[in-house]
Formats: C-alpha cells, sequence, structure tokens
C-alpha cells in the first residue's frame, strides 16, 4: 500500500514539474516573440531611411577621408543590401531596452522581493552603460582612429574602404565598447554574490590594468589610440564598480545592525 502511495506522488511530482517546464517554455517563447516583434517594428520604419542610416553610420570615416576619394562597394549586392544591414543593426540597437526587459519579465518570477528592489536599477544602469559606451565610441574613438588611418596612409595610396567591410568593423567595435562599459554592473553584482569583496578587488589593479591594455590589444585594431581608448575608460570603470562595490556593502552592513 505504501509502495502504490510512493508510486502516484512520485507521478504527481513528474506531471507537476512537466507542467512547469512546460509553462516556462511557454512563457521563455512569448518574451522572445516579443523582444523579435520589437526590432521587426524598428526595421520596418527605418527601412525607407536605409540609405539615410548608413550614411550616418558611416560619417565617422567618411569625415576623415582625403578630398576626392570615397567608399567603394566590392560585391555586386553591396550597395542594396548594406543599408538595410545597417538599418537591422541599429533597429537591434534602438530595441535593446524592450530586449532586456522582456529578459527581466521572464527573470522576475523567479526572484525575491530585495532582489527585485536591487535588480530593476542594475537593468536600467546596465541598458545606460550599453548605449553610453557605443556613443563613446561613435563620438569619440571613431573620429580620431580613423583620423589616424587616414593620416598614416602611404603616399600614392587612395585609402577607399568597403562599405561592407566597413559596417562589419564598426559594428565589432560598438558591441565591444558597449559591453566593456558594462564592468561596473559586473563587479556590482560578484561583490553582491559574495564571490569576491572590494578589498580583493583592490589588490587586483595592476592586473587589471595590464589586461585592459591587453584586451584593447586583441579587440581593437592594431593602433595605439583605438587601443588606449578602450583600455583607460575600461580600467576607470572598474575604479567605479569598486566605490559602488563598496557603498553596495556598507548599506547591506548598516541594514544587518
Amino acid at each position: 500500500m505504501n509502495n502504490e502511495q510512493e508510486e502516484k506522488q512520485q507521478a504527481e511530482r513528474e506531471e507537476l514539474e512537466e507542467s512547469s517546464l512546460l509553462s516556462h517554455l511557454v512563457e521563455l517563447r512569448s518574451r522572445l516573440m516579443k523582444a523579435a516583434a520589437a526590432v521587426l517594428v524598428i526595421f520596418v520604419g527605418l527601412v525607407p531611411f536605409a540609405q539615410e542610416v548608413f550614411t550616418l553610420v558611416a560619417q565617422p570615416l567618411m569625415s576623415k577621408l582625403p578630398e576626392g576619394t570615397s567608399m567603394i562597394a566590392t560585391r555586386v549586392a553591396s550597395p542594396f543590401l548594406t543599408p538595410f544591414k545597417t538599418a537591422f543593426w541599429v533597429a537591434v540597437f534602438a530595441a535593446m531596452p524592450i530586449v532586456i526587459y522582456q529578459v527581466w519579465a521572464f527573470v522576475a518570477p523567479g526572484l525575491y522581493k530585495r532582489e527585485k528592489k536591487l535588480a530593476m536599477p542594475l537593468v536600467l544602469s546596465s541598458i545606460m552603460l550599453f548605449y553610453s559606451g557605443a556613443a563613446f565610441a561613435y563620438y569619440v574613438v571613431f573620429p580620431l582612429m580613423f583620423g589616424f588611418f587616414t593620416a598614416a596612409t602611404p603616399e600614392g595610396v587612395a585609402m577607399m574602404t568597403d562599405i561592407g567591410e566597413y559596417l562589419d568593423f564598426v559594428l565589432v567595435l560598438f558591441f565591444t565598447f558597449g559591453i566593456a562599459f558594462e564592468v561596473p554592473i559586473a563587479i556590482l553584482l560578484l561583490v553582491g554574490a559574495g564571490i569576491v569583496s572590494p578589498a580583493s578587488l583592490s589588490r587586483q589593479r595592476p592586473y587589471i590594468l595590464l589586461g585592459a591594455f591587453a584586451l584593447g590589444m586583441l579587440l581593437t585594431p592594431p593602433d595605439m589610440i583605438s587601443q588606449t581608448l578602450l583600455a583607460v575608460p575600461l580600467f576607470l570603470l572598474y575604479e567605479i564598480g569598486i566605490l559602488m562595490a563598496r557603498v553596495l556593502i556598507k548599506k547591506r552592513e548598516a541594514k544587518q545592525e
């Protein structure tokens, strides 16, 4: 009799787990579809202005090209496809708050009330920092970097960049700087989870500085300007993250007292 009851309870638990998993998968699909719909709506709105969008993204290089030169298209379909590809990625960037909100809405039901209060400011801060990194790349890094490349072009060589190659190049830098500016959020999460402490992070400063320049060397073009423009903000954001972590620890200790 006891064995039959145990088997019945086990079957009920398995059925409950399967239904719970199915409901989570349905919820995940719904969130992904809403995020994709947001990207699609923005992309459709940008399609009529695809040429203007590409011109805006290419402005940092076009403004530095020598007089009489221009960008070129080495592939047959590039003049048509590259502006649409640019519009799509701009739509992804523009829809990032909606995408992150959908991720938050999927995860939030499993969090405690205290965790929800902490998570929402972190989500908003991560969005702002990502856009700040992309804006820093566009307004600071690109003009200096392309100016350096133009000045370093050997005499007798015409600098005419392919539009497809340019788009792939700047997309990598946009994402690199956007993610690099998330360092304070990553530090707060690590400290909040108890994995590291502000004191241990402070002791790692020399290694972090060296690692920042090594990362700049790997992720940016092989010139000192772009490497330094990634490494220096990365190290400063690391310091900001340590300060924010110390404030978090002090608030936590005050609440415990």
